[in-house]
């Protein structure tokens, strides 16, 4: 049967229109991945030094473990160990028994299913008391893959690409555990669900939960641990996923006088100073509270140096190669700065 020059004609154009439609794509394709090289070449970079100085070599990571892996921090990045941590001893003793030591010794915990870690951990109370500074000790003192993750990082203007991330965060933690999955103030990521979630937020909130909810294996060491201090606006699914919960409130007088004990320890105070009437009168402030009271009173004796100096740069140059030294720190310091008390009052 003879084809018609019409007939030809429209299955050249069908065939042109379709080559231009591959060519597009493939140019479209081309544009979007030339559009960041560098800064993809340096996310893949990061990720594989972090993952190889873990001790995790020869992964095979796909584009979103990839940009997940950026966020990988090395323990040995890390300088706060539980050590450097005042007050909160019977939280960090809960912590390595029911956290730390599962996660690095899972046989021990094997001769029960009721054994071994939890699949999630919320640390929550006022601000400053010290909630993100106890989740890096632990990622410092497990020794495992610690991917601290903001909102911003599983977010994508494209639709689909952040259930992806999501996909790609927990495939990831599964390649390389024992791994700790930190999202800090997770109130602001996986708050409470309304009728008002824009569709894609919800989505990926739906995503997070699913692939959360699939690491009940044996054999999979994956903790994910929040931080927050507005825990009633996190949804409740969410928190019946971290059965384990510690409230970290703002420190009694002991606390305080371990916290100020730890920050003053290398800073010369006059003969007789009691750190114990300081902790008694700094009621109310928080462990960041505490620092920034140490920092204000250590800065009493260096603006006394400074203004004997009377603004003579060549003295305070030379100072600063033949070295000073400062007066120790008197409990007036802690009192008043410039006329501005540091303390709450009585």
């Amino acid at each position: 049967m003879a084809i018609s020059a019409s007939t030809k004609r429209a299955m050249f154009d069908v065939a042109i229109f379709a080559a231009s439609q591959v060519a597009l794509y493939y140019t479209l394709r081309w544009v979007m991945d030339s559009l960041s090289p560098v800064e993809r070449k340096e996310v893949k970079q990061k990720s594989l030094k972090a993952l190889e100085s873990l001790g995790h070599k020869d992964l095979k990571l796909d584009e979103y473990e990839s940009q997940i892996a950026s966020e990988v921090i090395h323990p040995d990045d890390i300088d706060v160990r539980f050590s450097d941590i005042g007050g909160l001893d019977p939280i960090i003793s809960s912590l390595r028994e029911s956290v730390i030591y599962p996660l690095l010794y899972p046989h021990l915990f094997t001769s029960s299913s009721l054994l071994g870690a939890p699949k999630g951990v919320l640390l929550f109370g006022p601000p400053g008391c010290g909630k993100t500074m106890l989740a890096k000790a632990l990622a410092k003192e497990s020794g495992a893959t610690f991917i601290n993750i903001a909102a911003s990082v599983l977010t994508n203007k494209w639709y689909g690409e952040s259930n992806k991330l999501v996909a790609g965060l927990f495939s990831l933690a599964r390649k390389t555990q024992p791994s700790i999955v930190f999202i800090d103030e997770i109130d602001s990521f996986l708050r409470e669900r309304t009728k008002g979630d824009h569709e894609v937020t919800g989505m990926m909130k739906a995503e997070f939960m699913t692939l959360w909810d699939g690491l009940t294996s044996s054999t999979d060491r994956i903790l994910v641990l929040g931080a927050t201090n507005r825990p009633n606006d996190i949804d409740s699914a969410i928190l019946r996923r971290m059965p384990k919960r510690f409230s970290i409130g703002l420190p009694d007088v002991e606390q305080r006088q371990k916290i100020l004990t730890l920050m003053l320890q290398d800073t010369p105070l006059e003969e007789g100073f009691s750190i114990r009437t300081l902790a008694e009168q700094a009621e109310g402030l928080s462990g960041s509270d505490l620092k920034e009271l140490c920092r204000n009173a250590a800065m009493r004796p260096m603006r006394e140096f400074m203004r004997q100096a009377d603004g003579d740069h060549e003295k305070l140059s030379r100072s600063q190669k033949e070295g000073f030294k400062l007066r120790p720190l008197a409990m007036d310091d802690f009192f008043q700065l410039d006329g501005t008390s540091v303390l709450p009052p009585d």
